[in-house]
């Protein structure tokens, strides 16, 4: 690792923090002590408390603010009281100065501010450390908010993510806590998801897929990018003006039966993850505004998941198994989906997550049990050497935020109940989805080839077995050589004795009188033990010689 002296500064300030919270065992023990039930003291139990952890970060600048809020989805690191102030993370810095704001803005868009927008307002509506949003309205007089990238960050985002890389790949090399939690992979991620909020085109597409996706849910509300005001680092959609939705007076709360929002909002949720394997993933109340008309929007669209088929799968199963309060088969499920090392406690594992699954039974929204029931089982792999993939973090910080807005909006919903509800329907849909006209062509193709080669294949087995040709290829080891092997080592005992046995010969002849002389000895004798000491030569040749050829060939 190469320490150039620019990189000073970042080194010291990331080692120094490590130092910091590495001694203060917050890493090393917190997912134990989670596990045994201690996560309700967690604050007490070690010498920082969250609110400190979250102001270092703060003070180490907008990678380590991202990094925190990366670790709020990995509860097999950090106990709930950390979890949660690392979600609710944000950084607090000056704004972007208005004159850089528009010079930004013209540069990306191509055009003069007055000329695109009706007004614009220079105070921005909200700062943080990739980039601030502004209030505007177009020329039509829609009004629509702004994101602007700030100046400089992808530069000093990809200068920290660097020097991270190489404190990290170090730490998994020298330490086993560091590969046992894959501290490595943490920094892939992040690198991966910061990449893709920095890049504002895709954040319009985002927008644009979402809204898709979720056009038939007619109370939630994707704002819309405006394509041609936008670029990859100025981003312009439909301004939604509403409140953060947990923030939601409890006059209204009483006077607002909000449980068909919810459920709504839950099975649009369950839609994104299970169906459309494209996922709005850092659902915090923050991004989630409550509207004047009594609907909700999703915003800020930097962040998403994408689930794989087989993922979809999977989650869909674990879901169901869970709100069926099926222990054995949520545990069978995770096992299935996951990396399983040499050293797991299976049987352990197993009996664990029954247990676990059976306490949450009958839990409602305000006890905020399911996202927590699925930080428990992430806790419980990471500790039993099971690698559960990504996306299970991903849904759990999902389901917990889930729990947070609906213990605000409808106390007593039973999101386990939900998701029977829904699981039909999900299947109905994941049904026809396959049977779309693409799907079901590539299906038939794919029958079509299997039947066409079906009668040929069949009669070259059939004519093999006729002819006593057939045959089965096992990959297994190699008989031959085996037995080769075998047979040396038993050739080479053999001419070991024999040798033995004519040196002892000679030796027994030396002490018979005899007329035969060579060298003064009987010449006998001689014959035995020159022929002895020959056979002796060759033979050690052929170990130390040969053999050692044979080992390097292969």
């Amino acid at each position: 690792m190469s320490v150039l002296p620019d990189h000073l500064l970042r080194y010291q300030k990331f080692i120094g923090f490590m130092l910091k919270y590495w001694n203060s065992d917050l890493f090393g023990n917190a997912a134990s002590k989670a596990l045994e039930g201690n996560t309700a003291n967690s604050e007490n139990s070690y010498e920082q408390t969250p609110n400190e952890l979250v102001e270092d970060l703060k003070n180490m600048g907008p990678t380590y603010i991202k990094m925190g809020q990366l670790l709020s989805t990995r509860p097999d690191l950090l106990p709930d009281d950390y979890l949660k102030a690392l979600a609710t993370l944000q950084d607090d810095v000056p704004a972007i100065p208005y004159n850089e704001v528009q010079q930004i803005v013209e540069e990306e868009i191509g055009t003069k501010i007055s000329k695109a927008f009706k007004s614009f307002e220079e105070k921005p509506l909200a700062s943080a450390s990739i980039g601030q949003v502004h209030k505007a309205s177009l020329r039509s007089g829609k009004p629509v908010a702004v994101k602007i990238q700030r100046p400089g960050i992808k530069k000093q985002f990809l200068l920290d993510l660097d020097t991270l890389k190489e404190l990290a790949e170090l730490a998994v090399k020298h330490s086993s806590t560091a590969k046992k939690y894959a501290f490595d992979d943490v920094l892939a991620e992040l690198r991966r998801i910061l990449l893709q909020e920095l890049d504002y085109n895709r954040e319009a597409q985002n927008l644009i897929t979402l809204g898709e996706n979720l056009k038939s849910f007619k109370d939630l509300i994707v704002p819309q990018p405006i394509q041609d005001y936008s670029s990859g680092k100025v981003l312009t959609m439909e301004y939604i003006e509403g409140q953060k939705i947990t923030s939601i007076s409890p006059l209204k709360q009483i006077e607002v039966d909000y449980a068909p929002l919810v459920d709504q909002l839950v099975n649009a949720y369950l839609k994104q993850v299970i169906n459309d394997g494209f996922v709005h993933a850092d659902p915090h109340p923050g991004n989630i505004q409550f509207t004047k008309d009594d609907k909700i929007a999703l915003i800020d669209l930097g962040m998403v998941a994408r689930f794989s088929p087989a993922m979809k799968n999977y989650i869909l199963e674990l879901l169901l198994a869970i709100s069926s309060n099926n222990g054995e088969e949520t545990a069978r499920i995770l096992l299935n989906m996951s990396e399983v090392t040499e050293n797991a406690n299976l049987k352990y594992f197993k009996k664990t997550i029954s247990d676990i699954i059976m306490a949450s039974e009958h839990s409602t929204a305000k006890d905020m049990q399911t996202g927590r029931l699925l930080i428990q089982l992430n806790r419980l792999a990471a500790e039993n050497g099971i690698h559960l993939p990504v996306e299970v973090n991903i849904l759990g910080k999902i389901l917990l935020n889930m729990d947070q807005i609906i213990a605000v909006l409808d106390p007593d919903f039973d999101l386990r109940d939900a998701i029977k509800r829904h699981a039909n329907k999900i299947m109905r849909d994941k049904m026809y989805e396959e049977l779309k006209p693409e799907n079901f062509f590539s299906s038939v193709l794919a029958s079509k080839k299997f039947i066409e080669y079906l009668p040929d294949r069949l009669n070259t087995i059939s004519k093999n077995l006729s002819e006593n040709e057939f045959s089965i290829k096992i990959d297994a080891f190699d008989e031959k050589r085996v037995t080769d092997g075998f047979q040396k080592v038993a050739n080479r005992i053999t001419l070991g004795l024999i040798i033995a046995a004519m040196i002892i010969g000679a030796a027994m002849l030396m002490q018979v009188p005899s007329d035969f002389m060579i060298l003064g000895y009987p010449g006998l004798a001689m014959i035995f033990f020159l022929l002895a000491a020959i056979g002796g030569i060759i033979l050690s040749y052929i170990i130390v010689f040969r053999d050692e050829n044979l080992n390097n060939k292969d």
